[in-house]
């Protein structure tokens, strides 16, 4: 389900604990362990602006009333740059994992992407996690390494490897 600034509000204390559960649970999404429920609850209320603006599209997966991943669209404002988007905040409850969950929140911003006649899409994840084999199996392609790019979870530095893809009528002809 695709939320708007509403219903980001109107769940952003469901989305809160999701995000919380993924990073205890070690995914590098921008966060340190242990989370904050009330820090992962203000980071979700800031994003309903960006939602209502159009420069981000939110989708969440429910299970039985409560999100169990979520996967967003970041919409560069420049107007060089409307024909990319950047995949961000994929992310699968770790009780929901290991189940095709991720692949079809990620197909779902791909194909969204597409609709919205967005060519190119980019992401970073932390090499050598899980989501690399997803990133990977999907047909992204990976252009490259940063050595030392974020801090994981538990605040050790790890590298990111950036990944690309294109969508639409671009992925036939390039």
């Amino acid at each position: 389900m695709r939320l708007d600034g509403t219903g980001l509000i109107e769940h952003a204390g469901e989305l809160a604990g999701l995000l919380a559960d993924t990073v205890d649970a070690g995914a590098s999404i921008g966060f340190l362990a242990p989370l904050d429920r009330a820090e992962a609850l203000a980071w979700w209320r800031e994003r309903a602006a960006e939602v209502a603006a159009g420069r981000l599209a939110v989708w969440v997966a429910f299970d039985g009333g409560l999100p169990s991943g979520t996967v967003s669209l970041v919409f560069p404002g420049k107007a060089n740059s409307r024909h990319r988007a950047e995949v961000a905040k994929l992310m699968v409850r770790p009780q929901a994992r290991g189940r095709g969950l991720g692949r079809r929140l990620l197909a779902t911003a791909e194909n969204a992407a597409a609709a919205a006649g967005v060519t190119l899409l980019h992401l970073d994840t932390e090499t050598g996690s899980p989501a690399e084999h997803l990133y990977r199996s999907a047909g992204w392609t990976a252009i490259g390494t940063i050595p030392d790019y974020a801090a994981s979870p538990d605040g050790v530095l790890r590298p990111t490897t950036i990944y690309y893809k294109r969508t639409g009528p671009a992925a036939l002809t390039g």
